[in-house]
C-alpha cells in the first residue's frame, strides 16, 4: 500500500513538473518571441510594407519615447509595441513627465503625448501616434536634411492648392507626410525679373523681342530634390525645354506627366511638340493617341473605359512592389522607350490585352477600328542620363491625371507617385506599399430601406416573438 502511494506521489509530481515545465518554457517563448495574427480585412492591425522595410534595415540604435500619463499608455503601446518587435535596433520606452519631469524637461517635452524619435543626436517629433506619422519621423530621424518636390507652373499645369477634382491638393498632402517640401516654380523668368539690370533702352520690336525671350537664363533652383511638369494645358516655350533638358542633362531629377493632345469642345490640350521632341532625343516617344480599356474590369470599380486599370507591371524599382495592386490611369497616352547613346530607358508597366489606342483626339464618342493599335500598350517609362555633370533621372507618363484629388485614393495611384517620387530622389528604400487610410464601413441607405429596417426590427420580429410565444400557450394549454 506504502509502495503504490509512493509511485502515485512520484508520478503526480513528474506531471505537475512537466506541466509547469511547459507553462513556463511558453511564457518564455511568448515574451520572447511576440506573434500575432491580423484577421481584419483591411490589416487594421498590421503595420505596413514600408514600415516594415524601414524598421528591419536598421543599422543603427534607434529610440522611440512616448510622453504621456501612465493611464493613457494603452493606446500608443498597442502601436508602438508592433515596432518594438520588427527590429532589436529599434527600442521603445514609455514615460510619464509628471512622474520623472527631469526626464521630460531634458527632452524638451512640452504636452502630453508627444512621440520623440531618437538617432544619436538627431531627434524627430511625430505629431500624432499614428503609423504614418511614427514611421515618417523614423525617416526624417535616419535621412536627415530637406528635400523639396518643386512643380513646375505657368502653363495650366495642375495646381497644389487647387481641392477640386482635378487639382492636386490631396498630393501635396500625400508627399508632405513623406517626408518632402513641396513649392511651385516659374520657369518662365518673370519671377527672376528683379534680379535682373534694367535695361537702358527697350526695343519692342518683334525680333528684338525674341531675342530677348531666346537669350534668358532661367535656371530650376538648386533646393529642388524632384522637379515634376504636372500635365501642362499650353506649350512650353523654348527656353523652358532647354531648362528642364539642362537640369537632367547635368544630373537632376525631373518627372514628366504629359496628357494626350485631346481637342474637345473648348478643352484642349496643346501637343507641346518642343518638349516631346526634347524627349524623343532621349528615346521616349509620346505617342499621339488616346488609350481605351475595354475590359470592362474598370467598370467595376467606377471607371470609365478611358480610364485603363493598370495590373501588368515591370520589374523596376518604382513598380517591383505593386504586383498585386490596381492603378487607375485617366485619359492617357502610350509611352514608348528604348535606350540611346547616354540614356538608359526601361518600361514600367501597361495597359491590358483588351485595350486599343485611337489617334481619334477630338470626337466624344469612339469606336474601335483595324487602324487601332491593340493592346497591350506600355503608359510610363523610367530613364537614367549618364552625363560629364553626373547621373541625371526621368520618368515619363502618358497622363497627369492619376495624381489628381477624383483618383488619387484609388488602390495603388498614390503609391505610385510617391514611388516615382522616391526613385528619382534616388531613395529606392522607401519604395513600398505605404500605410493605408482606415476603411470607410459605413452602411449608406437609402429613406425606403431605413423604414424598412425600422419596420422590422420595432414590428415584425417583436410581433414574432409574441405569436411564437402564443403558439407554445397554445399547445400546452
Amino acid at each position: 500500500m506504502a509502495n503504490r502511494q509512493t509511485k502515485f506521489t512520484a508520478y503526480a509530481s513528474a506531471y505537475l513538473l512537466v506541466i509547469l515545465a511547459i507553462l513556463v518554457g511558453a511564457n518564455y517563448l511568448a515574451n520572447r518571441y511576440n506573434k500575432s495574427y491580423d484577421t481584419t480585412s483591411n490589416k487594421r492591425y498590421s503595420l505596413s510594407d514600408q514600415t516594415e522595410k524601414v524598421v528591419k534595415n536598421l543599422k543603427q540604435e534607434v529610440k522611440i519615447t512616448y510622453f504621456d500619463k501612465a493611464d493613457r499608455f494603452p493606446p500608443a503601446k498597442d502601436l508602438l509595441d508592433r515596432y518594438s518587435t520588427m527590429s532589436t535596433k529599434l527600442r521603445v520606452e514609455f514615460v510619464d513627465p509628471y512622474k520623472k519631469p527631469t526626464i521630460a524637461k531634458a527632452a524638451g517635452i512640452k504636452t502630453e503625448g508627444t512621440t520623440l524619435v531618437e538617432l544619436g543626436t538627431k531627434r524627430e517629433e511625430a505629431k500624432s501616434v499614428t503609423e504614418e506619422e511614427i514611421t515618417g519621423a523614423i525617416i526624417r530621424v535616419l535621412k536627415g536634411g530637406d528635400r523639396t518636390v518643386c512643380f513646375v507652373a505657368g502653363s495650366g499645369e495642375h495646381s497644389l492648392e487647387d481641392t477640386r477634382g482635378p487639382g492636386y491638393s490631396q498630393l501635396k498632402e500625400a508627399i508632405e507626410k513623406a517626408n518632402y517640401k513641396t513649392r511651385q516654380i516659374s520657369l518662365l523668368g518673370a519671377d527672376r525679373a528683379a534680379d535682373a539690370k534694367a535695361p537702358e533702352k527697350v526695343n519692342i520690336s518683334g525680333d528684338a523681342a525674341a531675342g530677348a525671350a531666346s537669350s534668358a537664363k532661367v535656371e530650376i533652383p538648386k533646393d529642388c530634390t524632384v522637379t515634376v511638369v504636372a500635365g501642362p494645358k499650353f506649350d512650353y516655350v523654348q527656353p523652358v525645354v532647354d531648362t528642364l533638358k539642362a537640369h537632367v542633362e547635368g544630373g537632376g531629377h525631373v518627372l514628366f506627366m504629359l496628357d494626350p493632345p485631346l481637342k474637345l469642345g473648348r478643352d484642349e490640350t496643346a501637343e507641346n511638340a518642343a518638349l516631346t521632341a526634347m524627349l524623343a532625343g532621349w528615346g521616349v516617344t509620346l505617342d499621339k493617341n488616346l488609350v481605351i480599356d475595354l475590359s470592362g474590369i474598370g467598370q467595376i470599380f467606377g471607371l470609365s473605359e478611358v480610364v485603363p486599370l493598370v495590373t501588368s507591371y515591370e520589374q523596376h524599382p518604382i513598380v517591383r512592389e505593386m504586383k498585386e495592386v490596381a492603378v487607375g490611369m485617366p485619359l492617357t497616352r502610350s509611352v514608348t522607350g528604348k535606350s540611346a547613346d547616354k540614356t538608359q530607358v526601361e518600361k514600367l508597366f501597361s495597359s491590358s490585352k483588351s485595350s486599343f489606342a485611337t489617334t481619334n483626339l477630338s470626337a466624344a464618342e469612339v469606336r474601335p477600328s483595324e487602324k487601332d493599335q491593340k493592346g497591350p500598350l506600355p503608359l510610363a517609362v523610367a530613364g537614367t542620363y549618364s552625363g560629364a555633370s553626373g547621373q541625371g533621372r526621368f520618368v515619363v507618363a502618358g497622363s497627369s491625371g492619376f495624381g489628381a484629388n477624383n483618383i488619387l485614393r484609388f488602390n495603388g495611384n498614390k503609391d505610385l507617385f510617391l514611388n516615382m517620387i522616391n526613385w528619382l530622389s534616388a531613395d529606392e528604400d522607401l519604395i513600398s506599399i505605404r500605410p493605408k487610410d482606415p476603411e470607410d464601413r459605413r452602411l449608406s441607405l437609402t429613406r425606403a430601406q431605413m423604414t424598412m429596417v425600422r419596420s422590422v426590427s420595432q414590428f415584425l420580429i417583436p410581433l414574432m416573438v409574441i405569436l411564437a410565444g402564443i403558439a407554445v400557450w397554445w399547445k400546452r394549454r
